[in-house]
C-alpha cells in the first residue's frame, strides 16, 4: 500500500509528520498502518563514507525510525503515542546495487510499556542490503 507522500516535508499519515533528522536523512513514509510501517530512502552523495558506500548509520537510522513507527500507529492524530529505542540490533548483509534504499518493517510483540519490532531494508532491484531488530519503550505523556 503505497500512499505516495514524496514531498519531505509533506506530513505523514494522519498528521503526524516526520521528524526534523529524518527529513533531513531524506526519510519518505510509503505506508504506516497497525503494526507496519514502510519507509524509502535515496543513497544520496552526502549519505557515504570514506569508501563511497553508504554509511552504517544511515542503515541503523532508517531501521529505528522505521521500526519505531512500525510499534506507535495509533490511527488517531490527536493521540500520537511515541517511543524511545532501547535496543538495535543491526546486521549489514550487502550494499545497494541501486539508488533507492526500501525498509519494511512490523511490531512482532511485546505489551503495555515494550514492544518488539524487525525490519529490513531492500533497494529497488530487491538486493537485501541489511535487517534488523529492536526493542522500544513506550513513551507516556
Amino acid at each position: 500500500m503505497d500512499r505516495g507522500i514524496t514531498d519531505p516535508d509533506a506530513p505523514g499519515f494522519e498528521g503526524e509528520a516526520l521528524y526534523p533528522f529524518a527529513r533531513h536523512l531524506g526519510m519518505r513514509m510509503l505506508d504506516w498502518s497497525e503494526g507496519a510501517a514502510r519507509f524509502t530512502l535515496p543513497a544520496a552523495p552526502e549519505l557515504m563514507n570514506r569508501h563511497g558506500n553508504l554509511h552504517g548509520g544511515v542503515h541503523a537510522s532508517l531501521l529505528d525510525t522505521m521500526m519505531g513507527y512500525a510499534g506507535c500507529w495509533t490511527g488517531d492524530p490527536e493521540r500520537p503515542q511515541m517511543c524511545l529505542t532501547l535496543t538495535l540490533n543491526v546486521q549489514y548483509l550487502s550494499r545497494p546495487k541501486g539508488e533507492t534504499l526500501i525498509a519494511e518493517g512490523v511490531k512482532t510483540g511485546g505489551g503495555r510499556s515494550t514492544f518488539f519490532a524487525e525490519g529490513t531494508i531492500l533497494d529497488e532491484t530487491g538486493e537485501v542490503i541489511a535487517k534488523g531488530t529492536g526493542t522500544f519503550r513506550y513513551r507516556r505523556g
